[in-house]
């Protein structure tokens, strides 16, 4: 599956991705400084802060966190914190910063937020994960992630143990019905076009609805097939017939997919499972903060 999917990692992105995510929401919550923390806490008082999870969860995002309290005292010291990808039950410790006590405060609700939004989505994608294990499927996210967030989002899917699919448009070729009419409602005239202009080393895969759609996409020499909105029953006639005309193609199998229903998917035979709801309905999960003096 080299060129389409990600292999699931804890090692977080290079700082120059997301620093400038950082600078943005810390602009966002301070514009004009923290006018309360400015009127109570003296200049150079130190404190410690720790966060800590009120509900299980798994870790990702720890660095993020860290990064929002740097951003604002580059002394900050973390004194502990929790692996990527852990799991921590309630009144589990995520992290310890110690450094100057405004900056602490000041830094306390973009650092929770990136952090609470990432071990939701972290910790949902741990329950596809399970809900998926042995079968030999892979559960994968989408582009449905919220503007300006993706790297950290599909960042947390690999923390929670699913896989990346396209990270980009510029990252796979992936035929759609809106580019099949445009292209005048031809499947065959889309991956003819595809193949004359793509970069030979991505595979060619095309979004079909019907087993009709299918022959058609298999005829057209596609090498994975999207098999969108089927149920069980349509996927593995669908599986068994691609299977017997094309035995190593990649099947993927997307729409109105839950946690309830993502195995029986999975037993369908498909490669992969594709889910916008790993980035676009996680809940965050439930942290905070608290200043030891």
């Amino acid at each position: 599956m080299a060129g389409m999917l990600s292999q699931p990692a804890i090692t977080p992105p290079p700082p120059f991705l997301y620093r400038d995510i950082i600078s943005r929401a810390i602009r966002e919550d301070l514009n004009h400084g923290d006018i309360t923390t400015s009127c109570i806490i003296p200049a150079g008082q130190r404190a410690t802060a720790v966060i800590v999870a009120k509900e299980p969860c798994v870790v990702a995002g720890v660095f993020v966190a860290k990064e929002c309290f740097l951003s604002l005292d580059s002394k900050a010291e973390f004194l502990t914190e929790a692996r990527e990808g852990s799991r921590v039950e309630a009144g589990g410790l995520l992290l310890e910063c110690r450094g100057d006590c405004a900056c602490l405060l000041a830094g306390e609700r973009v650092a929770l937020n990136f952090l609470q939004r990432m071990c939701g989505t972290a910790t949902l994608a741990s329950r596809f994960a399970q809900a998926v294990s042995g079968t030999g499927c892979r559960v994968v996210d989408t582009r449905k992630t919220t503007p300006g967030l993706r790297i950290l989002e599909k960042y947390a899917v690999r923390t929670g143990g699913c896989f990346n699919h396209r990270f980009d448009l510029s990252d796979g070729i992936l035929i759609k019905d809106n580019h099949i009419a445009a292209c005048g409602g031809s499947v065959k005239e889309a991956v003819s076009r595809a193949r004359v202009n793509a970069p030979h080393g991505l595979r060619i895969e095309v979004e079909v609805s019907s087993l009709p759609e299918l022959e058609d996409a298999l005829d057209a020499g596609a090498e994975a097939v999207l098999l969108d909105n089927m149920d069980c029953t349509e996927l593995e006639e669908a599986v068994r017939y691609a299977r017997d005309r094309k035995p190593g193609i990649i099947l993927e199998a997307s729409g109105g997919v839950t946690l309830e229903n993502v195995r029986d998917i999975a037993k369908t035979g498909v490669d992969i499972v594709s889910t916008g709801s790993l980035t676009h309905s996680a809940r965050a999960v439930d942290l905070s903060m608290r200043i030891n003096s």
